[in-house]
């Protein structure tokens, strides 16, 4: 029995499609070892998003063959797409397989074997014009109690400081009756909760790039609530234009929907997000938000932000913090911007220096932890019901760990509850900072 070890960097729609290419050697009879381990062949899915995901790709491609120089090394996705010369030159790739082509891995490699190749085998595509969503079928996953779900590839938004649409290619959705199939083939195997993935969930379903308003997400959303064996929907991400007020009022009645909402912001400046090339302002965003706060009760929004974009002044900064305080997120995940090779944004003019891109992003962070404590407290002495994940030591006591709908991290005394259980709790007090215990 031949020997597969897997590597998973970047987002978790590369951990989908590397489940799914687990998946599939499982079933032609391979063994899955640890990627630590030596193997016959490393299947290694690359990220591009930032400059250190390219240089983090080629370290694993080049730990792999280090580890077995006669071992077939694959290298699939996104960093294969931007760069295809750097890889066809790296001498530890066997193979490189580009985006919408991971679901041939298998054939791709006995074609390698059979015809013995000496170079690069390569089966990078033409992303920019592939209009065909490739099909993936989920049959179970690492976790047990909830399943990432892929509904859509491609993004049509262009950023000025991102290569995911060179990437990843234009928006292709899944089709919906093959979505439905594999979360009821899921959902049979005991798994209770279902988070919708997507390089760019807000576009399922959307023919025309600038009309979000379609509502084809709150109808599978609709139709994803009548599966009797889901417990629970969570979405991974919404952009702000689809919140409008029939979304909105349509998604509040599915009460198997999380009310956890993650709304990218990246900029809480109207300047700022023109040169980032988003597509909508501060007022608009402000508008979805409060859209949620209408429909659902107390309800998670979570967001990213960017901290020293190009051309960020004082006055940018203080009103991208200002307007984030206002909005008063549960989570803000908080990035330096970074140069990243391909962009508009890395040839504009005003590159902030690291050390204020250091001192913005460190007062974001303080923010966002001051504004997540003041959510959690909101829910103290509430009644919810926790999805109990796994247990855990803190402290020298047993916990087993779980989440509420809003995304709230809760500790249990671990003789009260099982894995992938479902119960109702009282949040009484913090166990730590970003935990909360619960009777």
């Amino acid at each position: 029995m031949k020997r597969v070890a897997f590597h998973n960097l970047g987002c978790k729609v590369n951990d989908y499609e590397t489940d799914i290419m687990q998946q599939l050697f499982v079933k032609n009879d391979f063994q899955v070892v640890p990627f630590s381990e030596k193997a016959d062949i490393y299947v290694i899915n690359t990220c591009t998003v930032t400059n250190m995901a390219d240089r983090k790709s080629r370290q694993m491609l080049h730990r792999a063959k280090k580890m077995n120089p006669d071992a077939i090394v694959v290298a699939v996705g996104c960093y294969v797409q931007t760069s295809p010369e750097e890889v066809k030159n790296d001498s530890s790739v066997d193979i490189a397989i580009g985006n919408n082509k991971k679901s041939e891995v298998i054939e791709i490699i006995e074609d390698y074997i059979s015809k013995n190749k000496p170079e690069l085998f390569s089966n990078i595509i033409d992303i920019n014009h592939t209009d065909v969503y490739e099909t993936m079928h989920l049959d179970s996953t690492a976790e047990r109690t909830r399943a990432y779900i892929k509904i859509q590839d491609g993004c049509n938004q262009f950023c000025s400081y991102c290569l995911i649409p060179f990437a990843r290619g234009r928006v292709r959705s899944r089709d919906e009756a093959d979505i439905l199939e594999e979360i009821k083939g899921l959902g049979k195997k005991g798994y209770k909760e279902f988070v919708l993935t997507g390089i760019h969930v807000s576009s399922y379903g959307i023919e025309d790039p600038n009309d979000l308003s379609q509502n084809k997400l709150a109808g599978l959303l609709e139709k994803i609530q009548k599966i009797d064996e889901v417990e629970r929907i969570r979405l991974s991400s919404l952009e702000p234009r689809v919140v409008t007020r029939e979304f909105a009022q349509r998604i509040s009645k599915l009460d198997k929907l999380c009310p956890h909402f993650h709304l990218s912001l990246q900029s809480g400046c109207d300047e700022t997000l023109k040169r980032m090339n988003r597509h909508y302002s501060t007022d608009q965003y402000k508008e979805g938000v409060s859209l949620l706060r209408e429909y659902f009760d107390n309800p998670a929004i979570t967001t990213d932000i960017i901290a020293g974009f190009p051309g960020e002044s004082d006055e940018e900064f203080e009103k991208s913090f200002s307007f984030a305080r206002e909005i008063g997120f549960y989570e803000m995940h908080i990035f330096k911007y970074s140069k990243r090779k391909g962009t508009v944004a890395a040839t504009m003019k005003g590159q902030v220096l690291d050390s204020l891109k250091e001192e913005r992003s460190k007062r974001l962070i303080e923010l966002g932890d001051g504004l997540s404590k003041e959510f959690r407290k909101s829910y103290l002495n509430k009644v919810r019901p926790v999805l109990f994940e796994e247990c855990v030591k803190i402290d020298g006591k047993d916990y087993i760990i779980g989440h509420t709908p809003e995304y709230i991290k809760v500790a249990l005394d671990a003789n009260d509850a099982e894995s992938n259980e479902v119960k109702m709790v009282t949040l009484t007090s913090f166990l730590s900072d970003d935990v909360m215990l619960a009777k």
